[in-house]
């Protein structure tokens, strides 16, 4: 697959505990994305954070995480991420999207 040299970073921030039809949301953005031919998606996981209820969510060493952070990332053409975008909507009830232009300097097998 080859990307244009000039495309878009797609960030979604949800909890940890999201769920979408009964599985991690995280896994079901991540599943879909590669369903769709996305170019790629990664998750990360927050050790802190907090939203829009500015409720703090962290991990403590003598304590369970509760409800932490999670960011999926996906860079590809401005197009392939316009089309994900209607999915997004329907799947995330909670969180945040961002999206910026990204520079793509490399992408190999």
């Amino acid at each position: 697959m080859r990307l244009p040299s000039e495309g878009k970073l797609l960030r979604v921030f949800i909890g940890e505990a999201d769920k979408w039809r009964g599985r991690p949301l995280h896994e079901a953005i991540v599943f879909l994305a590669r369903k769709e031919g996305m170019a790629g998606a990664t998750v990360l996981k927050g050790m802190m954070g907090f939203g829009c209820k500015s409720h703090m969510h962290t991990a403590k060493l003598l304590r369970l995480s509760e409800d932490l952070p999670i960011i999926v990332e996906m860079v590809d053409s401005e197009e392939k991420i316009a089309a994900f975008l209607p999915h997004l909507d329907e799947m995330v009830k909670e969180g945040l999207i961002t999206l910026e232009k990204a520079t793509v300097v490399m992408y190999r097998a």
